[in-house]
């Protein structure tokens, strides 16, 4: 681990646009879970209603199923460094006006304004990434992505507890406010060039839209992505509902073991994520693929039955790794297995995908949890798990790991 620490702390030293843009996510992703606290807590201090706190939810990830439907091909139409500007520009905006509203729905309103802007975001920065390392770099760039990803979930709850606690969520959504604009300070620097080979040329926005589609249609490691990763979501799902219910009820260790289990999750992510480059250098994707949710569903199994949240964090550490080294293969497929003028639209698709199947995953979970408890669920989602490994070793065995090279169509600069 520490001579795999060392290669990736020197790609960072040597690559200096995958500097930049692992030092901006880490920015924005910290302030962003400071601020999700401080969210959750200024519509629960006004409201008191569930309702509300799932609204609010939901208004994270519902705007990037519906644009990655809809306006996905913009990222490979537009300059991807101007398109992650503008939606730093987007968040930034929405923070510095939420300490000014007067009501859950404006909160609401807002966060799905911002949700908006990260639907964009992400799948950019996902689609530009293989532009700025050599091919055999990339699945060690990804996991310090996904490892810093990782990291902000365990470090910015906590400082957006101690923050929101000791003064108000007005001081988080200033602090977020900030994080965007360093955000897009970084970004800047990277030239535009460095995080797209040429912008794709349209012949039609739905037909850009029907060409990202038929693309994962034809092609088996998106497909994989596709169908194993949706399956293995609706185990996350029921992970995610049950989680509190878990520590709180189930194991009697209140808020501390609820925090225990999300950090020790956080932390196998984190690993997992980093590890994972070395070993896709000496194994078939596909077997690493399908090694992932083993782990998956091994830890949430385990943890299903433990007999304390001591074990169970244990457990969830393992399940954590795993996920990890499912995320960072789910990227690796879709960003070797599509060209670079349709990879951002390929991205939008399966991330609205993704968290469809998660938000109908999360209704059936809280039916479920009410009604079986939740060592039941759990151990559901580990059967889910199970079956997401042998469908992702199934459909990725046998797939090469090296990138799709295409002949670019080249637009005129936007």
């Amino acid at each position: 681990m520490h001579h795999l620490l060392g290669r990736q702390v020197d790609l960072l030293h040597r690559v200096r646009g995958l500097r930049l843009l692992f030092f901006a996510g880490f920015a924005s992703g910290l302030g962003t879970w400071l601020a999700f606290v401080a969210l959750t807590v200024d519509v629960w201090d006004r409201t008191h209603s569930g309702n509300w706190v799932a609204a609010l939810l939901i208004a994270d990830f519902l705007p990037a199923i519906v644009l990655g439907l809809t306006v996905g091909p913009l990222i490979d139409r537009y300059s991807r460094r101007r398109v992650m500007i503008a939606a730093d520009i987007v968040r930034f905006a929405v923070f510095c006006v939420l300490p000014f509203t007067t009501s859950p729905g404006q909160i609401v309103a807002l966060a799905a304004v911002a949700g908006c802007a990260t639907g964009f975001f992400r799948p950019a920065v996902y689609a530009g990434l293989p532009n700025l390392v050599k091919d055999e770099e990339l699945p060690s760039a990804q996991g310090l992505l996904q490892a810093t990803d990782a990291m902000t979930t365990v470090l910015g709850p906590l400082a957006g507890g101690v923050l929101v606690a000791a003064t108000s969520p007005d001081w988080a959504y200033a602090i977020n406010a900030v994080t965007f604009l360093l955000s897009a300070a970084l970004i800047l620097r990277i030239p535009a060039g460095l995080l797209q080979v040429a912008q794709a040329a349209t012949e039609g926005h739905w037909r850009d839209v029907a060409e990202g589609l038929k693309l994962i249609g034809s092609s088996r490691a998106l497909l994989t992505v596709l169908i194993a990763w949706n399956v293995g979501m609706l185990g996350n799902a029921g992970v995610n509902v049950a989680e509190v219910v878990l520590a709180k009820v189930s194991f009697d260790a209140g808020d501390f073991g609820y925090g225990l289990m999300l950090a020790s999750a956080g932390f196998g992510l984190a690993f997992g994520s980093l590890s994972v480059g070395a070993w896709i250098e000496h194994r078939e994707i596909g077997i690493v693929y399908g090694s992932g949710f083993v782990l998956m569903a091994l830890g949430i199994g385990a943890a299903a039955v433990s007999p304390n949240v001591w074990v169970a964090a244990g457990c969830v550490i393992v399940s954590g790794i795993g996920n990890g080294i499912a995320v960072v293969c789910n990227a690796l497929l879709v960003q070797r297995g599509a060209p670079d003028r349709l990879r951002g639209r390929v991205f939008t698709v399966l991330m609205s995908s993704n968290y469809a199947v998660l938000g109908l995953g999360m209704v059936v979970a809280g039916a479920l949890t009410n009604e079986y408890g939740a060592r039941w669920v759990w151990g559901v989602s580990a059967c889910l798990s199970a079956l997401a490994a042998i469908v992702g070793y199934s459909m990725a065995r046998g797939i090469r790991n090296q990138q799709v090279v295409e002949v670019q169509r080249v637009a005129e600069p936007v």
